[in-house]
Formats: C-alpha cells, structure tokens, sequence
C-alpha cells in the first residue's frame, strides 16, 4: 500500500517557487508495522521534502529509537559523551536521557514527574534572552515579539559523524498566544509563529542563492569544527537572527576544554550532497565553525572575480565568521522558513544533512511542553561536490 502524502502550510509569505517541495505530511502508514516498501517510500519522501510529519501518533521511546535507526541502520548514540549518562548541561545544552533509551532525550520546558522513567526532569525552552547580545525588549516581548534562538545542526562535531535524520515528538504540548519572531538587524524582516514553533530552512536554497564566486568558494572550501563545541562557545553571545556568534572574544581557549584530541576534530565540506536528489545543501554549524580551508581553483577554471583563487587557510575567527555569515544569512530570509506548528503527538523527522532548524519563542513558567528528541550519529560523513559539481561550479 502507497502511503499518501500531503504538503505542509506554509506561511503566506513563502517563496512559492524555493519553498514548493518543502515538507509533506504522510498519512496511511501505520508506524507499528511500516513495510520495507513503504520505508523506502518514507525515506524517499524525507530526502525530497526535508521535512515529514506524522499526525497523531503514539509511539514509545523504544519505538522511535527504532524508526529513527531505520534511516542509517550502523548507527549509534548521537552526541561525544557516554551514552550511560543520562544528563548533560551547560548554558546551550541541556539533556536528560529516557531510562533505557538514552539516545531518546526530554526535552521542553517545565517540570515533569514520572514521565517514561524519569522520575523528575526540570525542562527549559531556550529563549534569545539567554543567548542574544540584544533581546527585545519587554515592552516589545509583551506585544507578542521574539527570535530564533541557534540556527543549527544536530551533531557533536567531534569524533562522530553527523546524523542523518532527527526525530521529534511532541507528548505534551502547550497552546498560547502566537508569536512573531522579530530579525532585528535592520532588514524589518519578520515572521509571525505558533508558541513555541520550530523553525526549519532548506540549506539548498542557501546554496542556490550564491553569486557565481562565492558557489565557487562553497564547492572548494572545508570547515574545521571547535572540540566540545557547546563548551567552547558556553560563554559567547549570537546576533538577532541567531546565525551567527557576536566576535567578543569569550570562547574558551582550547587548552581550557575537557581532554580532546586533534585528530577527532571534524574537517568536512561546507556542501553536504542529498544521497537522493544530487542537491547541495550548505550545510555548516554556524556557532562552532573554527577554520575553513579552501582548495586552489582547479587547472583551466576563470580566476576573473574568483574568491581565494590560490586557496587559503582562514584561522582568524571574525573572518571565518564574516564569510559564513555572508553566505548564510540570505538563506534565513523570513520567505525560506517553515515553523512548524505543534501538535499533541506530532511525529516529526528533518533531514539533518539538508537544512538547519531552530528553536522560537519564549514559554510561560506555568507552559508545559515535553517532547522526545532522537537522533543518532552517522554511519559515514556527509557525502562532498563531486567531481563534476566542482568543475561545474568552481
């Protein structure tokens, strides 16, 4: 039996063009008993649309341990800690593992009693106050105004491979005043949301939006990652739009991080290819980008308007950020968003190799929200351009 999918609203303002293959809901498949066809069908559909959803669900954290695994069967725990730890901490992270599944995190805002095992979690929803150099206001706040929190990608960055797919499932969500998220960076940029909304954007389009010379520069350039990412930048603070790290100088030095070696720090291209469109997504965690590394034109190509025609090796921080931030902020415009908007056992999986997401929104102390997070370390790095993308695009 085929499975029957649906697309997702989009906000009114969405590019219809970049946006029109963004998203689907799958409807009849039961997950408890999803046939290899129809998981190829859903697999399919995930790398075509980046993101899927899953209405009215019930399913276990056992069960969405599982579903998750199916998409990259070798894998394991996620995150460059032990997996017998149940919780880590620190200002941009906190985690508490379900009993038995630690690769299935708590996550949300609020406290919970006997959920799953857990005999008491004490959540936080994550809001730009706590991150931002400038906030918005109280005046503004009580009108309805917000931001994103990180735009990001779930990964540890260090020693394992990115995941391939999360999954996220809302077990309690609460219902209050919609938001507008706010850019606050002197575009006028906005985009009103649900409370609590999470915010996706298809890194293609990223790509896509390139000049010629900086699509040159993609397809040549690397990037080196910080070790214990979330340590390093414990200290720092993101722009409006949360895309990128202010340049104060508070990151930990690296000889002040917990034990780390050289050769588990991860070196990949900003590119990751789509294993089922051939698309290029621009895919680089923008907070803990620590170097790029950029090949040489390669033999014949036009160096006229070329950037870094002999290749480089950037180490300076405000530069690396300046060029990421140049490139990725265009692809976070208001009309390339889609903010999900949640319901009681929504079964969401994104594409973790093909866009970037973030939280929104600030909750109440008395806003309840719990979800179940999953998602595992790759099996093998994203795939690089190929040949022919670099002789196409360099």
């Amino acid at each position: 039996m085929s499975i029957q999918l649906s697309p997702l609203p989009l906000p009114a303002k969405a590019d219809p063009v970049r946006m029109a293959e963004f998203g689907r809901e799958i409807k009849g498949v039961d997950l408890k008993n999803v046939t290899p066809a129809q998981f190829a069908q859903i697999r399919e559909a995930l790398y075509k649309h980046e993101v899927i959803l899953f209405r009215d669900v019930q399913i276990s954290p056992a069960e969405q341990a599982a579903f998750t695994k199916a998409f990259d069967t070798t894998t394991g725990y996620g995150h460059a800690f032990d997996p017998s730890v149940s919780e880590i901490s620190t200002r941009l992270l906190q985690m508490h593992g379900i009993p038995g599944v630690p690769e299935v995190q708590l996550i949300g805002h609020g406290t919970i009693f006997n959920h799953e095992g857990v005999a008491r979690a004490d959540l936080n929803h994550p809001t730009h106050k706590e991150f931002h150099k400038t906030v918005v206001s109280p005046e503004d706040e009580a009108k309805g105004y917000t931001r994103y929190y990180r735009w990001h990608i779930d990964a540890a960055f260090y020693d394992l491979s990115p995941p391939r797919v999360t999954s996220l499932y809302g077990a309690i969500v609460p219902k209050g005043i919609p938001q507008i998220v706010r850019y606050d960076d002197g575009s006028g940029d906005e985009l009103p949301v649900t409370l609590g909304a999470t915010a996706f954007v298809n890194t293609n389009n990223t790509f896509e939006l390139l000049p010629a010379e900086y699509k040159s520069l993609a397809v040549r350039m690397k990037v080196k990652y910080a070790p214990h990412l979330y340590a390093w930048v414990n200290n720092t603070h993101a722009v409006s739009t949360g895309i990128a790290i202010e340049n104060e100088g508070l990151e930990v030095p690296l000889g002040d991080l917990p034990p780390w070696t050289e050769e588990k720090r991860k070196v990949l291209s900003v590119l990751w290819k789509n294993e089922v469109t051939g698309k290029l997504h621009f895919q680089v965690h923008p907070s803990i980008a620590h170097e790029l590394l950029v090949d040489p034109l390669p033999a014949g190509a036009n160096r006229t308007g070329a950037l870094y025609p002999d290749g480089a090796h950037i180490t300076d921080l405000r530069t690396v950020r300046d060029i990421l931030f140049k490139i990725q902020r265009p692809g976070i415009a208001s009309n390339l968003v889609y903010a999900h908007d949640w319901q009681k056992n929504d079964l969401v999986l994104f594409h973790n190799r093909g866009l970037m997401h973030s939280v929104t929104g600030a909750l109440k102390d008395d806003d309840l929200r719990v979800f179940h997070q999953c998602n595992l370390h790759g099996s093998d790095d994203p795939a690089p351009p190929s040949a022919e993308d670099i002789k196409k695009y360099a």
